[in-house]
């Protein structure tokens, strides 16, 4: 589905984002992988590897709240495989502190990193998609970006700002032939969920009418629609996989 195509996928050491850079190499693309550090980006690397030697893949580790090396870095993928066609923005942290306890600094933080790297990506691969004629901006959301949650008001803040930025840049860019989508996540068995009691578990997944957490491979294959030809004319969109989670 996507062969010939080089993509960029931030956050693509573990969960939802390791999960989407292998079903991108499986369906033809060319990836780079970006990660937080060069020991978690090598650890991925190798374990890509030792299931498909001949992968086209390679990691990446720019400080994505800072403009000018994730433009380096963007520009270094193009330069290496000469274009890029799809940048998946699903690097992100989370939090549930009471407003009552919240560090004004964690609250910067986590729109540095949710926000503002979102809007360094874009902004990066832009011209370079312009340049093309074509490209496909995808950003990782979550579904309390539609709902909010109870604790923690610095993520859905930062979710509801990317669901934000992907609206209007689709509307902004589409003339360009640039497509711009988000996906949202409920529950996803990622290692913190993977490592939750049985009894809270349970709790968790009470309110999810399918009766059980998400999979990461399952938000990758949306991912794959949206990025392929498949989704040709999404763009704008912010689509749950959540399992139609009750709030």
């Amino acid at each position: 589905m996507l062969q010939g195509k080089v993509a960029i996928v931030t956050g693509g050491t573990r969960g939802i984002g390791y999960a989407t850079v292998e079903t991108f190499l499986k369906n033809g693309a060319t990836v780079a992988l970006f990660g937080s550090r060069q020991e978690t980006v090598d650890k991925a690397l190798a374990k890509l590897k030792t299931e498909n030697a001949d992968w086209p893949v390679v990691g990446l580790c720019p400080d994505l709240t800072d403009y000018a090396a994730v433009e380096a870095a963007i520009n270094q993928v193009r330069t290496q495989f000469g274009r890029v066609d799809i940048l998946v923005n699903n690097a992100g942290i989370s939090a549930r502190e009471p407003l009552y306890q919240y560090d004004p600094e964690a609250f910067k933080n986590i729109m540095s990193l949710n926000v503002d790297a979102v809007f360094n990506g874009c902004r990066a691969v832009a011209p370079i998609m312009k340049e093309q004629g074509e490209g496909v901006i995808l950003n990782t959301s979550s579904m309390v970006s539609l709902y909010g949650q109870t604790a923690g008001v610095g993520y859905p803040a930062s979710k509801f700002a990317v669901n934000g930025l992907t609206k209007s840049l689709a509307r902004e860019l589409g003339r360009d032939g640039i497509r711009v989508n988000a996906v949202a996540p409920g529950v996803t068995r990622t290692d913190m969920v993977a490592a939750l009691p049985e009894d809270m578990l349970k709790r968790v997944v009470a309110p999810i009418p399918l009766g059980r957490v998400g999979e990461p491979q399952e938000v990758a294959n949306v991912f794959l629609f949206l990025a392929s030809d498949l989704a040709s004319y999404v763009t704008g969109a912010v689509i749950s996989v959540d399992g139609a989670t009750m709030v």
